[in-house]
């Protein structure tokens, strides 16, 4: 009796990545692509555009404790918009053409879990840039979720099960 390989066929991987690419194709010719491609956009230039003037002229009136608080949340408010307007990016390459849905299922594309902030926001920082902060978490958190069903759940009327299909390749082999 042959021995009987237990790991996945690469056939069923490429089957999965093929069925994982068409989602990430088809998200990226959705209408809801195109308001949170949007919303992230009109986010990243509402928010430099605060940043860089009326927010400057308030961080200048602050103490030096809350301006140091003020540079720290403006410096996360920065990354986090920047992570959001990077995987946005990558999905309009795909949308047109740039980037194959398979390329952009890579690891490298995925947004990273974010980490749930337990300090409170000093309670001097001006009111517009704490607005800008939920705002940008809020959407952070929506593209996290479509990053996540997009490329980590398999759609369930397509997933491949791996016990079944061992249980299958087992019973093919006792057949012979």
């Amino acid at each position: 009796m042959s021995q009987i390989d237990l790991m996945p066929s690469d056939d069923l991987i490429q089957s999965a990545g093929r069925t994982r690419a068409a989602v990430v194709d088809d998200f990226a010719r959705s209408e809801l692509f195109d308001r949170t491609f949007r919303e992230g956009m009109e986010l990243v230039e509402e928010t430099a555009a605060y940043l860089d003037g009326d927010g400057r002229r308030e961080s200048k009136l602050l103490s030096r404790t809350t301006a140091l608080a003020y540079a720290g949340e403006s410096m996360k408010l920065t990354t986090r918009l920047m992570q959001i307007a990077s995987w946005l990016l990558v999905q309009r390459a795909v949308r047109e053409g740039d980037m194959t849905a398979t390329a952009a299922c890579e690891a490298r594309y995925r947004l990273a879990g974010r980490k749930i902030e337990t300090e409170p926001t000093h309670p001097e920082l001006p009111i517009a840039l704490i607005e800008y902060l939920v705002r940008a978490e809020k959407l952070y958190d929506r593209v996290l979720h479509l990053d996540r069903r997009m490329y980590l759940d398999a759609p369930e009327e397509e997933a491949v099960n791996p016990v079944q299909s061992q249980l299958d390749r087992l019973a093919a082999a006792f057949r012979h």
